[in-house]
């Protein structure tokens, strides 16, 4: 039988599959800062020779470090508990994931009452149909690029109900004005929502740091036991930007 080759995939799409793979290698670990079952089952089933597999040999020799994976997987915890925080004061609300990739953050967090919407560009969408499964009725997906606005009248249909905005390792992807116009239109199209969005420092831009996909944290020691790793993770501030009413509304 011939062999099956992996599917050929946009950059766009590697990138959700490379965090896909940070969650799961976390998810293995006893130790673990957060448990995503899902992220572990679908590297499983890209790993075998299912119809679409992916050779995550390529996410493997991409230069890395334990400290560049123990933030992204806290700034994961930090959104999550955020939007559980939201969802606790504001159960009828709706949550739009802008640029969810395969994330599986609605398992993680549904109270059972939230609408929400998982937003990314076609391809990715078209993957996550593939792989993840389809909507559900509180559950909707939006292939499009949150910057085209095609979005937003379906979403404001849900209105005068509370709106939150997730934005986890987006903005870095675009340019000070592109950032801009988005928060603006929010402001103007969901007076009262809150926006969850990771960000770099004024400081890390000028090290350069921020050409790396890492948001901005303090150091995580990428040594020392996992005892030791857990203590240090836990304690290490991610910059997360939590935009609130007073932003959205323009009041700040």
């Amino acid at each position: 039988m011939p062999e099956t080759k992996p599917e050929p995939l946009s950059d766009v799409a590697e990138t959700a599959l490379a965090a896909l793979y940070i969650r799961a290698l976390e998810s293995r670990r006893p130790d673990t800062l957060i448990k995503d079952e899902k992220a572990v089952e679908l590297v499983k089933h890209l790993s075998s020779d299912a119809p679409i597999r992916y050779d995550f040999d390529r996410i493997r020799q991409v230069p890395g470090s334990e400290e560049y994976n123990t933030v992204r997987v806290l700034m994961s915890r930090e959104i999550d508990r955020y939007a559980r925080d939201f969802l606790a004061r504001r159960p009828e609300a709706v949550v739009v994931h802008i640029g969810c990739g395969l994330d599986s953050r609605f398992e993680r967090v549904d109270n059972g009452r939230v609408e929400w919407y998982d937003l990314d560009l076609p391809e990715v969408i078209e993957l996550r149909r593939k792989l993840v499964g389809g909507e559900g009725p509180r559950h909707h997906f939006v292939a499009c690029s949150v910057l085209d606005g095609a979005w937003l009248d379906a979403v404001s249909a849900h209105r005068p109900r509370p709106f939150l905005f997730l934005a986890e390792v987006v903005f870095e992807y675009f340019t000070e004005e592109q950032a801009k116009s988005l928060v603006l239109t929010l402001r103007d199209r969901f007076p009262g929502a809150e926006l969850i969005f990771d960000a770099c420092s004024p400081f890390d831009r000028w090290v350069g740091t921020s050409t790396s996909p890492a948001p901005s944290s303090a150091p995580v020691s990428a040594g020392g036991s996992r005892t030791d790793r857990r203590s240090k993770a836990g304690a290490a501030p991610v910059l997360l930007a939590r935009a609130s009413a007073c932003l959205v509304n323009g009041d700040g």
